[in-house]
């Protein structure tokens, strides 16, 4: 069974951690808090769904290194900013890092839920996006060497003819090998194939399909 989408509360008052806990579950959502940046590094579970309200300023690790750490580890969760000091400089610093929004202390409960549920929206997205992915990639690794450099070629727009006159074989034999292909790409057309690869940002032309 899947884990539920949960909120991430990271910030250092206690106050505002309950209340938030309080008027997020209200609205049906799951919440867990944390009481500094330390805290959610140590116990957050990247497999879990969700997205982040992070405090900027905490004791300790504050609220930008806490989200560099969290982009180092390759953690895709959305992070929402919340902060009552935010300067124009921290908040850009915050937003070039891949804030999906800042929010101002204090809030309205509407900005906030609308926010929370664009991020949740964002990180289903960003987890399809990487499951698709990691399934391509399996696919791929079954193909042998020269399939993989039938499929390049078959990207690259090239028809049997020119494959076979490129790779030095007859056109029924790169006739199998792209039937090959496109059976454990699980695809239909060429077309399809192509699209996937570019959608998905895999590099078939270097046989090079690293995260």
């Amino acid at each position: 069974m899947k884990p539920e989408p949960t909120v991430f509360v990271v910030d250092d008052d206690a106050d505002l951690r309950r209340s938030l806990k309080w008027m997020l579950r209200k609205a049906s959502l799951n919440v867990n808090t944390f009481v500094s940046a330390e805290d959610f590094l140590e116990n957050y579970d990247p497999d879990v769904p969700g997205c982040v309200l992070l405090d900027l300023r905490m004791p300790g690790m504050n609220g930008l290194q806490m989200q560099a750490r969290m982009i180092e580890q390759d953690w895709i969760a959305p992070v929402i900013i919340v902060s009552g000091h935010a300067d124009v400089p921290t908040a850009v610093a915050a937003m070039q890092a891949g804030a999906v929004a800042l929010l101002e202390k204090p809030f309205s409960r509407k900005d906030l839920l609308d926010h929370i549920h664009e991020a949740l929206e964002k990180d289903t997205e960003a987890r399809r996006h990487r499951s698709t992915r990691a399934e391509l990639k399996a696919r791929f690794a079954t193909l042998t060497a020269r399939e993989r450099e039938v499929m390049a070629l078959i990207i690259d727009g090239m028809t049997t003819k020119q494959i076979g006159r490129h790779l030095c074989a007859s056109p029924r034999t790169i006739e199998i090998h792209r039937s090959r292909v496109m059976k454990k790409m699980r695809v239909e057309s060429t077309a399809t194939l192509a699209s996937l690869t570019v959608r998905y940002g895999l590099c078939v032309s270097n046989v090079d399909l690293g995260d």
